[in-house]
């Protein structure tokens, strides 16, 4: 029979420790993000009970209590130290407590002891109180109330101004990651990489329910049949910074990090595009009053969005959103720097004759842009970035050792160039347009396409004087031709950049009959998918019980797979008016 054993336990009382850490709170010394843990944390405060610190464990720091032969109890920091307060002679016998200190007391004086407390030291003048504490809310109370409770008892002073809550990071089925479900990510295989093998032994080792193996074997097999590949410090890093969304759970996606590991890829091949570039030391860039005079819209542009870029990273680091600025620094990277400034950077340096301060002030401004997006992604992935860094020093004559003795960009470093980000918006729907057509068109990359532009205005002519070159390259465009009102139109595939109609003229670019007959094919199957989703839209059984985000996104596709057939029935009018 098992019954309960009532033995002697240490307790702190923790009324007097914890009515000063909620005044600190109360009076803004310690703030929340998400404010909404506040709440949580006072429910617990408000609620305080006595504090067990004995624990019967092997390791830890030992209870500073001595015993006497008649159990009389005797505390101090050592035994010297009780025997001189309570005048106990050498030979009186001590025997020491054998229970130890509860985990989270000793966890509680991190915030000063690692500091050299209770020495004044300088680390403690320095750093003592700390800035911010970054959690998860699972131990809002275990740790972080005693560390508030401990930092005002000991030192006075409340041990950080800020605590960054977290969620917590679950597997992609939003289940709580444990060595029993066999469902753990080990952070380093993320990094390195595992073989399957490996990577089903060590979640099969040591497990409590030894049963459990067969199943788990089967499910890493099933998720894993290939073990996973190595993804890198940088990219886990981002996707931890893209997942830390102010919900109380973090999702791990396994696609998410190889999407970040490509987007690494896709910034070290760009370096690598940029240090091909130059300069040749008798090319080096302008100054910036130089370059300014002979920057293309181009070059404006990109710096205009780095500003942006920049503001709003600024702001969301102050509300600590890491998804955010993730999310920001992703944008501007991938498509405003690659996808669209690299490649008109590649037209402007090819160009020949006449296009020298062109060339000098673009390759200026993109060695600028990429230094200083570097240090703005450093704090986020510091391995490729510092790697990268390095290489791009020598172009931009920096003097420093490392990207982080550089400072961090900030929105006033760079100017905003409103009317640029406008221009260049025009530009971008055009190009964006006459790609979609031609990709409907199934039109070959290779082949050039004429264009006829309706409903046109004088922004557009400008913006085709200026950066018609550009256009032409970006879109393979063959030729231009500017439609006056009521001018008659030949069968066209059409799409619109603002109010300006671009044409693409089917006949001669296209097999028309070839594509009629996949254009009815495409139609029927989208038309069939339309069908089953609306049917799920009317049957009121799936409207009450489906959740209301399923629902929703039965809503958008219906829309979607509307706006697509539209699309098709237009492209196959088009045809049947040539036959």
């Amino acid at each position: 029979m098992i019954e309960p054993y009532l033995t002697d336990q240490w307790f702190v009382r923790v009324e007097p420790l914890a009515a000063p850490a909620r005044d600190a709170v109360r009076a803004g010394r310690i703030r929340f993000v998400p404010k909404r843990w506040e709440k949580t944390w006072f429910e617990w405060m408000n609620e305080v009970q006595d504090w067990c610190i004995s624990r019967q464990l092997w390791w830890g720091h030992r209870i500073p209590a001595w015993y006497d032969a008649d159990r009389n109890v005797y505390v101090a920091d050592s035994e010297r130290a009780a025997r001189e307060r309570h005048r106990l002679a050498d030979d009186v016998a001590l025997t020491r407590d054998t229970d130890v200190l509860d985990t989270w007391f000793s966890s509680a004086l991190w915030p000063f002891s690692t500091l050299g407390w209770p020495e004044r030291t300088a680390e403690m003048r320095t750093f003592y109180p700390t800035s911010v504490l970054v959690t998860g809310f699972d131990i809002l109370f275990f740790w972080v109330a005693r560390m508030i409770m401990a930092g005002l008892k000991f030192t006075g002073e409340v041990p950080f101004c800020e605590v960054y809550v977290h969620g917590l990071v679950r597997d992609a089925d939003g289940r709580k990651m444990s060595k029993s479900k066999g469902n753990v990510l080990d952070p380093i295989d993320l990094i390195d990489g595992i073989g399957a093998k490996a990577l089903i032994a060590k979640r099969i080792a040591d497990l409590m329910q030894p049963d459990a193996a067969r199943a788990i074997e089967r499910h890493t097999r099933r998720d894993f049949p290939d073990g996973i590949q190595a993804y890198g410090a940088d990219a886990l890093r981002f996707t931890f910074a893209a997942l830390a969304s102010t919900g109380r759970d973090v999702k791990f996606d396994m696609q998410r990090i190889e999407g970040y590991r490509n987007f690494c890829n896709k910034l070290w091949n760009a370096a690598r595009f940029v240090t091909m570039l130059g300069p040749q030391p008798s090319q080096s860039p302008q100054p910036d009053a130089e370059r300014d005079g002979g920057a293309t819209l181009a070059d404006r542009w990109i710096r205009s969005r780095l500003h942006a870029t920049l503001a709003e990273t600024e702001q969301r680091f102050a509300a600590y959103r890491f998804d955010l600025i993730a999310a920001a620094m992703h944008q501007f990277i991938w498509h405003d720097f690659c996808d669209w400034y690299l490649e008109i950077t590649k037209i402007i340096q090819a160009e020949k004759g006449g296009g020298e301060e062109n060339r000098r002030a673009n390759l200026g401004c993109v060695i600028e842009t990429l230094e200083t997006g570097l240090r703005m992604l450093h704090p986020i992935i510091p391995f490729i970035t510092e790697e990268i860094w390095q290489q791009v020093k020598p172009l931009a004559s920096l003097a420093e050792d490392g990207i982080q003795n550089r400072p961090y960009p900030l929105p006033e470093d760079v100017a905003r160039d409103t009317d640029a980000e406008r221009r260049m918006a025009r530009l971008q729907r055009f190009v964006t347009a006459i790609r979609q057509l031609r990709s409907e068109m199934n039109v070959a990359p290779r082949i050039g396409v004429p264009v006829l532009l309706q409903n046109w205005d004088g922004q557009d002519r400008a913006l085709f004087d200026d950066c018609g070159a550009w256009i032409a390259a970006l879109a393979k465009i063959e030729s231009v031709a500017w439609l006056a009102p009521g001018a008659g139109t030949p069968p066209a595939a059409i799409a619109l950049a603002g109010e300006t109609k671009i044409l693409i003229p089917i006949e001669g670019l296209v097999n028309v009959e070839a594509e009629t007959v996949r254009l009815r094919k495409e139609i029927t199957k989208v038309e069939k998918t339309l069908q089953g989703a609306r049917t799920r839209l009317a049957d009121r059984n799936f409207l009450d019980k489906a959740p209301s985000e399923v629902v929703r996104k039965q809503h958008v596709q219906a829309e979607a797979l509307q706006g697509q057939l539209d699309k098709y029935h237009k492209q196959l009018a088009a045809f049947d008016a040539l036959g």
